[in-house]
């Protein structure tokens, strides 16, 4: 939801930089505002997901290189590791969640989604420099964020979907012990 929200605060802005009016104040104002309350519960519901799954594969691999609690959230903060450092961590993320891990497939899904994300913000960034009111960059921006978008929804239910499985097989074995 929040990247089609972006897309229409993106259009509004971009109506405003061209031709500023009150209306189009509010209008961007207001885009800008809806879009930035859902990519904020967007981000907080990712980094939930992420720290939990981080804390799943730990509990699955205790011998995985995986990153600190901290730092797994706190990566997607510090300026230039942010671009970098978070791929990373979901790989190793994903891998330590199940043997079941294609590295083909799924790494090449996370590298996909990444790839994305990471032409999202360098198209922004090239935008807001070059040309704030540029059509044919905010159509690419926005084509990434969608397709980053999706993409994430895909990681998240691929590594979800493994350590469901990994945790009930785990879950299923420590009961039969017990009996």
């Amino acid at each position: 939801m929040a990247a089609a929200a972006d897309v229409f605060r993106a259009a509004a802005v971009r109506d405003d930089v061209l031709q500023a009016t009150r209306a189009s104040q509010h209008r961007s104002g207001l885009a800008s505002v809806v879009f930035v309350d859902l990519m904020t519960v967007a981000v907080v519901l990712f980094l939930v997901w992420l720290a939990r799954s981080r804390r799943n594969a730990r509990e699955l691999s205790p011998r995985a290189p995986l990153p600190g609690a901290v730092w797994t959230v706190g990566a997607w903060f510090v300026p230039g590791v942010n671009f970098v450092v978070p791929r990373r961590f979901v790989l190793d993320i994903g891998r330590a969640s199940s043997l079941a891990w294609r590295e083909n497939r799924d790494t090449t899904l996370v590298n996909l989604w990444w790839a994305a994300w990471v032409a999202h913000a360098l198209v922004l960034m090239l935008a807001n420099r070059t040309d704030p009111g540029s059509m044919p960059l905010l159509v690419v921006a926005e084509a990434l964020m969608i397709t980053a978008a999706v993409l994430l929804v895909l990681v998240i239910e691929r590594v979800t979907t493994l350590q469901s499985f990994a945790l009930g097989d785990t879950v299923r074995v420590a009961r039969l012990g017990q009996v």
